[in-house]
């Protein structure tokens, strides 16, 4: 009987593929990659046509060894790496490793199933096929770019910052992103405004109705101070109040569409407080498959590495079926909403769904790890109401007019919950508040109160992981596979810290974006790196060489990396000589510069050991305590103003202060840019920061 060996890329698989697949197959693991591009050296021959020279992977000589028994005993051999462009340049790395071209007796195919069930694995090997060397060129594209661009600048930034840092080609825009955020913070200065609500007495009903002011002459009117407000508050002194126009409509809310990766890790971290990281981790489990009572191990989610939301024809039946079932016909979805296409989708990938709706999380909950569980719950939660009916509400418009000046009050009641009965999102909180009662031209009003509030403007949000990943993808920057690895990395190199899920800069952060900005613009530019990704995607449907982008990108590398060794000058950020002196042996302590920051040494270690924080004086005092205030980091990195004195004085604020007090309430001054802006947020003082 011909024997057939499938080679899988995940350890994991082997047992769940087996048990499909049964005796006439014999199922082997690869365990990722088997050859790669050498750590000792650049592995490119950059002088003939770019050529990577691969060798197998340090420890995998004992993998290749078991496969290579296998592949004798077999007739045919099924490459059965993940369905991705990894995966398939894996396979290829294979047919090398394993000489596999030298077999003219053995049938070698290429395999993939999206979901390791029954149906897709059988499926997979009556749709096999050859390596498809678009999507192998590809990767290597992207590993030889990526290869170019850490070799030839990181050992750049050893030499000029510290050993030990990293440049990367999605890594570094990554940072400038950041980087660019927290400059937009730091000079952010806040505009006032003012909202004014009116109390209404309505005849013949108990509850008042609340209005909120919108303008006058039909147009919206901004009130930015409070010279403003007393002017209109005055002019509505005594005036009638009169419902001037009733609008009702219906509003429909749609169903979300199901996670792609990018989605998946967006939800996730949002909903769940899970790292990009953990969420991949743990969804890679849920996709190789989890023991259950009675089925064995069993994969419970499609691939998790994917920019599509389309759903295979089966999966779409089997969820309207569900629905029907448990919620009735008016619940399933009439038409699927589907994203528009975009050339980089691979499209032969499905969204991230659960590989039988049937399997819902309350039936699993108890065989499952918690942050397992709660995961696939989510996934299963958004993928089912993707296919339900869209949520319906009645909308209520209502205009009133008192003085020549126009209120209105909006409100809704929802009518029919639709997909919400499964699945609600954080912004879908607000949708529950049912409508106030009604108003119609005919109802006689009278004013309670008025309550005018100021407000400031608030700076743009920190990064989180989420709305990180969301920019990525947003810019075109990286892909799915790449948004964990490079947010770990730059958390990983002290680049950014995070604090209550916010990422920030941290100095060396800064000092890394600085000289990448300065000596290699393109790399960190969002517009090249998205230029260059749409190239990349052009490799693998085909349009563009592989070796063309290669060819055009490193001689200007070359340039920069050359031209950088001659003029770019040593960031000295370690061992200067303080004006501190070591308590322990009294020799000048010294600056260092460690994972958090600087950091003052004795420079007579070994023999002592004495550290102790750098604090950097700013030459402005504690405007409660009269003490320095001095430049401090939080545990992870983050950089803060606060006082020397701490514990005794707890002064601390995030802007750099100016030493000169508000001439309006007599606070401290922060500077912002090229403003000077009141520390105390109630009173919002700004002036020019060159004013005495």
């Amino acid at each position: 009987m011909a024997k057939n060996l499938v080679i899988l890329e995940s350890p994991a698989k082997v047992k769940t593929v087996k048990k499909i697949l049964g005796a006439n197959y014999e199922v082997a693991a690869s365990g990722g990659h088997v050859r790669d591009l050498p750590k000792s050296s650049l592995g490119i021959d950059v002088e003939h046509d770019f050529e990577p020279k691969y060798i197998t992977i340090r420890g995998k000589g004992d993998v290749l060894a078991n496969l290579r028994k296998e592949v004798k005993k077999a007739d045919k051999i099924y490459l059965a790496t993940d369905p991705d462009r990894e995966g398939e340049a894996i396979s290829w790395h294979l047919m090398f490793a394993l000489k596999l071209k030298e077999m003219p007796d053995k049938k070698v195919y290429r395999i993939t199933f999206n979901e390791i069930t029954k149906s897709a694995v059988k499926e997979s090997l009556k749709n096999a096929r050859e390596i498809n060397m678009d999507l192998v060129d590809a990767q290597q594209a992207r590993r030889v770019l990526d290869r170019m661009v850490g070799y030839r600048i990181s050992p750049l930034l050893w030499a000029k910052v510290k050993r030990g840092l990293s440049a990367g080609r999605v890594q570094s825009v990554a940072l400038r992103i950041i980087c660019d955020r927290e400059a937009e913070i730091g000079a952010f200065i806040p505009e006032e405004y003012w909202t004014l609500e009116a109390s209404l007495k309505v005849e013949g009903e108990k509850k008042p109705v609340t209005a909120k002011y919108h303008g006058e002459g039909g147009k919206k009117t901004e009130i930015v101070n409070q010279e403003q407000m007393d002017n209109l508050i005055r002019s509505l002194e005594g005036a009638d109040w009169q419902v001037t126009e009733v609008k009702k409509g219906e509003r429909m809310k749609k169903a979300p569409l199901p996670f792609t990766t990018s989605t998946l890790q967006q939800e996730a971290s949002k909903v769940l407080n899970f790292s990009t990281q953990k969420t991949m981790r743990l969804a890679q489990q849920l996709y190789e498959g989890v023991d259950l009572k009675g089925e064995g191990t069993t994969g419970l989610i499609t691939y998790l590495r994917t920019d599509s939301t389309r759903v295979s024809g089966e999966a779409e039946q089997m969820a309207r079926e569900y629905i029907v079932k448990q919620f009735g016909e008016e619940y399933a979805a009439q038409a699927v909403a589907v994203k528009k296409k975009e050339q980089k989708i691979q499209d032969a990938h499905e969204a991230i769904r659960p590989t039988d709706i049937q399997r819902i999380p309350a039936a699993v909950k108890e065989q499952l790890p918690r942050d397992l569980f709660r995961l696939y719950q989510l996934i299963w939660k958004r993928f089912t109401a993707s296919r339900m009916a869209p949520a319906r509400y009645e909308t209520s418009s209502t205009r009133i007019e008192a003085g020549g000046h126009e209120f209105t009050m909006t409100a809704s009641s929802r009518v029919f919950d639709g997909f919400m009965s499964v699945y609600t999102q954080e912004e879908d909180a607000e949708e529950n508040n049912a409508m106030s009662q009604e108003l119609s031209r005919e109802s006689r009003l009278s004013l309670q109160k008025l309550e005018p509030r100021q407000h400031f403007t608030q700076p743009p949000a920190h990064y989180t992981e989420a709305s990180l990943v969301k920019a990525l993808e947003e810019l075109g920057i990286g892909r799915p596979s790449t948004y964990a690895p490079t947010i770990t990395t730059i958390l990983a190199r002290r680049y950014v810290a995070k604090e209550n899920k916010n990422l920030y800069v941290t100095e060396l952060g800064e000092v890394v974006n600085q000289i990448m900005m300065e000596a290699f613009p393109s790399i960190v530019d969002v517009n090249f790196t998205a230029n260059m990704e749409a190239l990349l995607d052009g490799v693998e449907m085909g349009t563009v060489k592989w070796k063309t982008i290669i060819a055009n990108f490193y001689p200007d590398l070359e340039e920069a990396v050359q031209r950088a060794e001659k003029e770019l000058e040593k960031v000295d950020i370690a061992d200067e000589v303080s004006d501190e002196v070591c308590e322990v042996c009294g020799r000048q302590m010294v600056i260092k510069y460690g994972p958090h920051g600087r950091f003052l040494a004795c420079p007579g270690f070994p023999e002592c050991r004495n550290t102790k924080p750098y604090f950097e004086k700013i030459g402005v005092l504690c405007p409660k305590c009269g003490k320095d205030i001095v430049l401090k980091k939080t545990q992870k990195g983050r950089r803060y103003y606060g006082c020397i004195g701490y514990p005794d004085c707890d002064f601390m604020v995030w802007q750099k202060p100016s030493g000169q007090k508000c001439p309006q309430c007599g606070s401290i001054m922060l500077e912002k840019g090229n403003k000077l802006v009141c520390s105390n947020e109630e009173c919002g003082h700004v002036m020019a920061a060159n004013k005495e």
